[in-house]
């Protein structure tokens, strides 16, 4: 596969002072925002003139993504009470209340009842405690068992959770990134750990892109004076979708947060209906998961079709009535 690599440049104050030459390229040239699509199909029941023009897309072009917004956190709780709270340092890298266990349980019992389990390929996941916890506790394996050749996703207890410690086995594959992240600055529960430290707690997580966009083992995105404007969020959103295109994987889930799923989404879907758009855009509840699909209309991947058949096999003469017609059409022009 061809890959075509996505440059994340986060916006310079996002990160702190010393570290101005941290910012790593993931090197290239985005392909334009525009070819990324959520499709839709709106027609009319009668089939009319004025209905609109079904979306048609080949399969080898489309990803089905399922975004999860992490489970009820410390800082939602107080935040809820008091906007003011998410400004306390006490909830720096807010980690899931025992409600939002209950919730993680819960969604993990929708995802194999419904199937969706089996069929996803990957789970990406924001490199904070609160999404890191929602994604193992979801899309991991069943009860962990102490041997030596099964590394667990999460260990016992693992940020106060209480919990016990999360099996890999037959789980999907977990990748953590930074570019799927809370909006950034001044809150702090919105500053990550080092990646040693998530490393310790969670050690079946893939961690070897989480920092590729920075030199540092510890956070230098997060800055506590300024904080990401809507607009860079949403910038910061598109790019990383049509990151998505680089990868191999056809069914994806995403865990991350209520800000960068909103800002992200609320610019996507003005070739749909306005209550498409508006389903498409609105905001996530805790532990909430939405199945949508993203079309590359810009050749940005590179996956050839699995299912289609080229025909013909064994070869024959097969001319179409349709194209024949055509070509009469322009015999009988240029004779007349």
């Amino acid at each position: 596969m061809s890959i075509t690599t996505i440059s994340f440049n986060f916006p310079s104050h996002c990160f702190s002072s010393s570290s101005s030459s941290a910012l790593r390229s993931f090197s290239a040239t985005p392909p334009p925002l525009s070819s990324l699509c959520f499709s839709s199909l709106s027609i009319s029941s009668d089939m009319d003139s004025t209905a609109p023009t079904p979306s048609l897309f080949p399969l080898h072009r489309c990803k089905t993504i399922h975004l999860v917004r992490h489970a009820q956190g410390i800082h939602n709780v107080e935040g809820d009470k008091n906007y003011k709270a998410y400004l306390n340092p006490d909830f720096f890298d807010a980690q899931l209340t025992p409600l939002g266990w209950q919730q993680v349980d819960n969604l993990r019992k929708h995802v194999h009842s419904s199937g969706l389990y089996k069929k996803i390929d990957l789970v990406i996941v924001s490199p904070l405690l609160r999404t890191l916890q929602t994604a193992v506790g979801v899309f991991g394996g069943e009860g962990y068992t102490d041997r030596m050749d099964i590394v667990p996703l999460m260990a016992a207890n693992a940020g106060n959770s209480e919990r016990p410690a999360i099996s890999s086995l037959d789980a999907p594959p977990i990748l953590a990134v930074e570019p799927c992240r809370e909006h950034l600055g001044v809150h702090p529960c919105d500053k990550r750990r080092s990646i040693s430290e998530y490393q310790y707690l969670f050690p079946a997580v893939d961690f070897s892109l989480a920092s590729v966009v920075i030199e540092s083992d510890e956070d230098v995105l997060w800055n506590a004076t300024v904080r990401e404007t809507k607009e860079e969020v949403a910038a910061r959103g598109l790019k990383f979708l049509n990151w998505l295109w680089t990868r191999q994987e056809k069914e994806i889930a995403i865990v991350t947060h209520s800000g960068f799923l909103f800002h992200t989404l609320k610019v996507c879907g003005d070739d749909c209906h306005p209550l498409v758009k508006k389903e498409i855009g609105k905001h996530f509840a805790n532990c909430e998961l939405r199945s949508m699909v993203i079309v590359d209309k810009s050749m940005a991947g590179s996956d050839p079709s699995t299912t289609n058949y080229p025909g013909k096999i064994p070869s024959g003469l097969d001319h179409p009535s349709d194209a024949a017609d055509d070509k009469n059409l322009e015999n009988g022009s240029s004779n007349s």
